[in-house]
């Protein structure tokens, strides 16, 4: 039998100091490694830290309102925003939290731009993954040179893109979303009507349903715009809203028109010239209705506008993200006799009582019975 050898006792402080050093000096080199090899790590880092510069540089908007140091003009649109907010909780009952007490000078009249994409053979939109909000259509860049190589590099691949600007966006309410000076110059109806749309996306988001909470908060956003002017005595700003809500929904009937035509064409095999003369030839019957009887009937778009504007499968799907299917909103909005807190809460009530993956459906149901 061999002899017993007794073996040395651990020592573990030694052991523990050794396994530190590897963690402070590992997971930084490694963290370090990903973000050089990942376009999405970067991504996500470049966004993480324009988030903290726009935290870091707010001020709160009571405070500037009542600084006679600031331009009359600055304070007069925040005490509106201010005004906006409340009526949006108080009256409307949306989830307002903290977001839009504080206001940021961001330095730049855009603060990020959005890509969206398609194949040119599909009307198939090109998403993205996020933690919390899920599958997006899009992809928001606050550097302008990543989106741009972004883009080039989908139309490598055979996709359509569109590139557009953006000067507000939402955290849903899981930030204190601070007013950014990029939407400062809208008019007042939009000013406010952008206020309403956000704070509409803290009150009901669903993940991975992108044109219905863009659509919902357009909804909410035009119609509470409209109410609290009137409830101001603000005739012609109330009026520009209620305008502008009926453009919004004739734009939609437009584009969810030319999805069909669309949505037909691409049924069938084609490629190469064939599939360039069936493009143009819808694309062609779109641009001379903007251009035309739907462009010129529109009492708050300018049509000649969109004689300039880009026309692909990827722009249809990025202006249907926030007009889709509205004059269901619309319809729930009558029944509720134009009482829009009711309608607001009769659209979360069918939404989240309703099993299925799709919104819509619910809304076509009446509430504690099932959609149709």
């Amino acid at each position: 039998m061999d002899a017993l050898t007794e073996r040395a006792t651990p020592r573990w402080g030694r052991v523990a100091r050794r396994l530190l050093r590897w963690v402070l000096i590992g997971v930084p080199a490694l963290l370090a490694l990903t973000l050089l090899l990942s376009d999405d790590a970067r991504y996500l880092a470049r966004a993480g830290v324009e988030e903290v510069r726009i935290l870091l540089a707010r001020r709160s908007i009571a405070r500037l309102v009542s600084d006679p140091k600031i331009p009359a003009a600055l304070r007069q649109r925040l005490a509106l925003v201010l005004a906006a907010r409340a009526y949006a909780a108080d009256s409307l009952k949306l989830l307002a939290g903290d977001t839009y007490t504080t206001y940021v000078e961001v330095g730049r009249d855009t603060l990020l731009l959005v890509l969206s994409a398609s194949r040119a053979d599909r009307l198939r939109a090109y998403t993205w993954h996020y933690p919390i909000v899920g599958t997006v259509p899009y992809k928001g860049f606050f550097n302008f040179d990543q989106a741009r190589r972004a883009a080039r590099d989908l139309e490598g691949e055979g996709y359509d893109t569109y590139l557009r600007p953006a000067g507000a966006f939402s955290t849903l309410g899981y930030f204190s979303d601070p007013l950014l000076s990029t939407i400062m110059e809208r008019d007042t109806m939009e000013l406010v009507a952008t206020v309403i749309h956000e704070l509409a996306h803290n009150t009901l988001y669903l993940k991975s349903q992108t044109p219905f909470n863009e659509s919902f908060a357009s909804f909410v956003g035009y119609r509470g715009a409209e109410a609290f002017f009137r409830s101001r005595a603000d005739a012609p700003d109330a009026k520009r809203a209620a305008a502008r809500w009926r453009d919004e929904r004739t734009l939609d009937v437009l584009w969810a028109e030319l999805a069909r035509r669309l949505d037909s064409a691409y049924t069938q095999p084609l490629s190469g010239p064939e599939l360039a003369r069936v493009r143009a030839t819808l694309f062609g019957w779109a641009r001379a209705q903007l251009t035309g009887p739907v462009g010129q009937s529109l009492e708050t778009y300018d049509w000649r506008w969109f004689a300039r504007a880009p026309l692909n499968n990827a722009v249809v799907i990025a202006q249907r993200l926030y007009r889709m299917n509205l004059n269901l909103f619309e319809e729930i909005y009558v029944h509720s006799g134009a009482n829009l807190a009711e309608t607001i809460r009769a659209i979360q009530l069918r939404v989240f009582t309703q099993p299925g993956q799709d919104p819509y459906q619910a809304l076509y149901s009446r509430p504690g019975l099932p959609a149709d």
